[in-house]
């Protein structure tokens, strides 16, 4: 390659011997070439705001480096070292997260990154929960503090969309999670309100047969399997604040709410797009999304410059993301909410309190936590993916916004787990505060075997109020560590 190129008479090849955006018929000396991919990476590294977490900054070296071993992009060998290298040595860059409009990639997060790799003095990292100089850092682990970078090595390092890919990557994996803890949770409370099951067997889903729809479906029944909760014969028990009198027998339930019946065909279109954005993911995983691409050309090689860095793939699937997983936390907030009020939860406690009324509140600002997380999800599923400003002199005259589209994604997921694990908890002490009645009518074995997990961190709160907080974070952590999935689907088999 370097006998191809490395020469002032080799064509003009964008970003290898020339200038970038609006200089790109700028020819770049070889004596220049060294010296030009540090300005680069400077001019770039503009990034603004909170650092990406640790996690976010990890995923994105490991996903650069695979981006190259696709053999298209053209770093030096030195380059994708080093970046396994810090990943290896848990050096992690600082990189801001904002900046990044997401088309010629994340250029200003990947600067950020690409200045800590190649050990340039202004370049941030995080070693040892220290924040300090990538060159002190690399040093202190043994590391060359520099490396000289080459031809064509900034462009590889900044040009892709690696930065929004990395925040979608880990926003899909927890949404994944979150799905099946959302099925646990509406099974649990489908139990705790004594709710029909044969909204969920198997003709309905058949009759309108959407694959996310049946899976979910298929999970609540796993969960509830030989459950005697959800049937008449349990019905007829009276719970706490049931306006019948002792002994009348209540009215056929027929079918429950939208919020339990038609749960298979909210949950399941969250289950649907998750299919679809992974497969979309899995794809910008194992590609090389940098500008120029290289290829073999007869005995030489072909330098191509396209726009695999354009990141709307991404944008488009994590405003989906965004969408899909609000809608899965508003439907959760409307369970909850009914399981707080006796007149819609079927005579359970109102606001699931005990001790003293008026003395003790109980749960019901759990539910006002979770209706301002799910209004603000509604904001921030608006789209981002149809909004454009031009750039660089309009060189970049049509950008994708995948970085916001991807760090909104998050967030919502993020808030949407604070939901469903306030669901959990207010499902749980539901189920605990009428567990006395109920001896003769149990649980499904999953249900069981979920309120067991979270009873196991969090007792039922039988004495009154108390630092709900506390509660509330360990059943998130439940949520987040898949805790109550594994422990239903150790009781009944594997959640689809």
């Amino acid at each position: 390659m370097e006998q191809q190129w490395v020469n002032d008479e080799a064509p003009l090849i964008y970003s290898f011997n020339t200038g970038v955006g609006m200089f790109k018929d700028q020819r770049l000396l070889v004596a220049d070439m060294a010296e030009h991919q540090t300005r680069v990476i400077s001019a770039h590294a503009t990034g603004v705001g909170e650092p990406f977490p640790t996690e976010v900054v990890r995923a994105m070296m490991l996903l650069r480096a695979n981006a190259f071993a696709s053999n298209f992009s053209g770093p030096s060998p030195e380059v994708v070292g080093r970046l396994l290298q810090f990943l290896n040595l848990q050096v992690h860059p600082i990189v801001p997260s904002q900046g990044s409009v997401g088309a010629s990639g994340d250029l200003a997060p990947l600067a950020h990154l690409a200045a800590a790799v190649a050990g340039l003095p202004q370049a941030q990292v995080e070693l040892h929960g220290q924040q300090m100089g990538a060159a002190e850092a690399a040093s202190e682990v043994g590391l060359e503090p520099r490396i000289e970078l080459r031809a064509k090595d900034a462009s590889a390092l900044i040009n892709g969309t690696t930065a929004s890919l990395a925040v979608a990557v880990l926003a899909t994996a927890d949404a994944r999670r979150l799905l099946k803890a959302a099925d646990v949770a509406l099974t649990m409370s489908l139990e705790a309100m004594r709710g029909e099951l044969a909204a969920f067997e198997p003709p309905i889903h058949i009759a309108r047969p959407h694959p996310g729809q049946a899976r979910t479906a298929r999970n609540v029944l796993r969960v509830a399997a030989e459950s005697a909760r959800c049937s008449a014969p349990a019905r007829e028990v009276r719970f706490p604040a049931e306006l019948r009198a002792p002994g009348e027998l209540p009215a056929p339930r027929v079918q429950d709410v939208y919020s339990l019946r038609c749960a298979p065909q909210v949950h399941g279109p969250v289950s649907d797009a998750l299919d679809y954005v992974e497969r979309v993911l899995g794809i910008e995983i194992n590609s090389a999304t940098d500008n120029p691409l290289i290829f073999e050309d007869g005995d030489g090689y072909r330098a191509i410059s396209g726009g695999n860095f354009h990141g709307q793939y991404i944008a488009q699937t994590m405003d989906l993301l965004a969408l899909a997983v609000a809608d899965l936390a508003s439907i959760s907030e409307r369970r909850l909410a009914r399981l707080l009020d006796p007149a819609m939860s079927y005579g359970l406690p109102r606001n699931l309190a005990t001790g003293r009324p008026g003395l003790n509140t109980g749960f019901v600002n759990v539910q006002c936590t979770a209706s301002a997380l799910v209004m603000e999800n509604r904001g921030l599923s608006t789209a981002g993916s149809v909004d454009s400003i031009p750039g660089k002199g309009n060189a970049e005259d049509h950008v994708s916004n995948s970085a916001w589209c991807a760090r909104k994604a998050r967030v919502v997921v993020g808030n949407s787990e604070h939901v469903v694990a306030g669901e959990l908890l207010c499902a749980a002490q539901a189920l605990s505060l009428v567990e006395p009645l109920m001896v003769d009518h149990p649980l499904g074995r999953g249900t069981q075997a979920a309120l067991d997990a979270i009873r196991a961190r969090v007792p039922a709160a039988l004495d009154g109020d108390r630092w709900f907080q506390t509660d509330m974070g360990e059943v998130l952590d439940l949520v987040r560590t898949s805790g109550v999935v594994n422990a239903a689907e150790e009781a009944v088999g594997a959640l689809e």
